[in-house]
């Protein structure tokens, strides 16, 4: 796959607690230049983004990266980051109310913030490395269940990030309409063209500028 066709799957993302203005102009800048399908940053940077990159599709963060916020936090999150100009949301799971065994709830939670983006974009980050298979497998019946446009493999800061072998569950049992994201731990263009072809259609990484340079 040409470069310029991998660039269009990218969330380019700047996440860290540190993250300044000035990276963040810069990840848009480079979001520009090289046509990728987002910039992926802290929700106290969107409006400013925003302002001044009018024409970037802009993602954020909602529960990030814990999940364990309340979903009327998760909720107000969100419709504070939609009215400063973010057309999509990745948002975390509650992993502890998956260890409880509590399905309904995380579900009708997905399906609240998915109301809440409406016809933007919400992503599902379900951060694998904390899941069974059998959880794993729930959380895809979830996501299709609730409605949300994605189903994403990890935060980037759990103890692992994406696995091929996870992807691949995932295309398994999602519904036709959900789509994948992989993110954390992504370095390469080999794993990259790796990815989409198990499946995916964002690839989450601070690092497709030096990746794809060659």
């Amino acid at each position: 796959m040409k470069k310029e066709a991998l660039y269009q799957y990218v969330d380019h993302t700047a996440l860290k607690a540190f993250t300044t203005w000035q990276e963040i102009r810069t990840l848009c800048q480079e979001a520009l230049d090289y046509g990728m399908a987002s910039v992926c940053i802290p929700s106290s940077y969107v409006r400013r983004a925003h302002e001044a990159f009018p024409e970037l599709t802009i993602c954020t963060v909602t529960g990030f990266p814990l999940g364990n916020a309340s979903t009327e936090a998760k909720l107000a999150e969100t419709r504070q980051a939609l009215a400063d100009g973010a057309g999509e949301v990745d948002m975390v799971i509650n992993i502890g109310m998956v260890k409880n065994g509590e399905y309904d709830a995380v579900t009708e939670e997905i399906r609240l913030l998915k109301k809440e983006t409406g016809e933007r974009i919400l992503k599902v980050i379900i951060e694998t490395c904390y899941l069974t298979e059998e959880e794993k497998i729930r959380m895809c019946r979830a996501v299709t269940e609730a409605g949300a446009d994605y189903i994403k493999t990890s935060t980037g800061f759990g103890t692992a990030g994406a696995a091929l072998a996870d992807v691949k569950l995932m295309k398994e049992h999602i519904g036709p309409k959900v789509k994948i994201k992989a993110a954390g731990g992504i370095r390469s263009r080999e794993e990259m063209e790796a990815y989409i072809a198990a499946g995916c259609s964002r690839i989450g990484t601070s690092s497709a500028v030096s990746m794809l340079k060659n």
